[in-house]
C-alpha cells in the first residue's frame, strides 16, 4: 500500500471544451498521456492517488464526466480535492455516488489504514499582494473547512495525517498563515499543494519546512507529470 500525489491535471477530454494545455509548451504537450503512463508504471490497484485540485476545465458536471472517467481508469483509489478552476464541482453527496474508486473530499477525512488524508482547496493568504476584504472572507471559510477535516482525522483515531491543499498554504514569502497554524496544531508532518505553475513552480520545486511541517509542491509541471510517492 503506497500513497502518491499529483495536482493540476487540467483535463479537457470532452470535445466541447477547447482548453489545450500544449500552448504552454514543455511538459504540457500531451500531458494526460504522460500522467497515465507514469501512473501505470508505479501505482497499483492497492495504492492511493491524491489529486490536489484543478482537475477539469469543465464548467458543468456533465462536461467533466469524460475527465472523471479517465481518472477512474487510472490505477488505485483516487482522492480528489477541489481547485479554483473546478467550477463543475457541486453537491459533494452526488459526486460521491459517481465512482467506486474516486472519493471527492470536502470537510471530511479519507483513511488509508491508519493514515488520514485531509485538507481543503485553500485560498491566497494574508501578505499576498492585493489581498483584500473579499479574500479575507474566503480565506476564513477555508480555514473552517480545513479544521473540520483535521478534526475528522482525530475522530477517526488517525496515527498520521497527510494534509492536502490546492492553493499554497503560505504567501509567496513563505510566511506562516492560518493554514500552517492548523497543520502544526493537529500534528501534521507533511502537506502537499498545487496551483503554482511556470516560474512559480520552478522556484518551489524543493520542499520547505515550517515549524516541523514539510510542504511539498505537486502541481503537474512542478513534478514533471510524475506522481510523487509520499508513503
Amino acid at each position: 500500500m503506497s500513497i502518491y500525489a499529483i495536482g493540476d491535471l487540467h483535463l479537457s477530454m470532452d470535445p466541447k471544451i477547447d482548453k489545450p494545455m500544449d500552448i504552454y509548451g514543455g511538459i504540457w504537450v500531451d500531458h494526460a498521456r504522460k500522467v497515465k503512463e507514469n501512473c501505470e508504471k508505479k501505482i497499483t490497484d492497492n495504492d492511493t492517488l491524491i489529486i490536489a485540485g484543478d482537475i477539469s476545465w469543465a464548467l458543468k458536471l456533465p462536461d467533466a464526466m469524460a475527465d472523471l472517467e479517465w481518472i477512474s481508469k487510472l490505477p488505485g483509489k483516487k482522492v480528489c480535492f477541489k481547485g479554483n478552476h473546478d467550477l463543475w464541482w457541486s453537491g459533494i453527496k452526488k459526486l460521491n455516488t459517481l465512482f467506486d474508486d474516486i472519493t471527492f473530499m470536502q470537510n471530511d477525512v479519507y483513511m488509508v489504514e491508519e493514515i488520514a488524508i485531509c485538507g481543503t482547496r485553500g485560498w491566497i493568504c494574508p501578505g499576498t499582494d492585493g489581498f483584500d476584504a473579499s479574500d479575507e472572507k474566503i480565506y476564513k471559510r477555508e480555514l473552517l473547512r480545513l479544521e473540520a477535516s483535521l478534526k475528522a482525522a482525530i475522530a477517526a483515531d488517525a496515527q498520521e495525517i497527510i494534509g492536502v491543499m490546492h492553493y499554497s498554504p503560505t504567501n509567496d514569502k513563505k510566511q506562516l498563515s492560518g493554514f500552517t497554524d492548523l497543520f502544526e496544531k493537529y500534528g501534521v508532518k507533511e502537506v502537499v499543494f498545487g496551483h503554482l505553475h511556470g516560474h512559480d513552480a520552478e522556484r518551489n520545486k524543493e520542499p520547505f519546512n515550517l515549524n516541523g511541517v514539510t510542504y511539498r509542491l505537486v502541481s503537474l509541471d512542478g513534478i514533471d507529470a510524475d506522481p510523487v510517492k509520499l508513503r
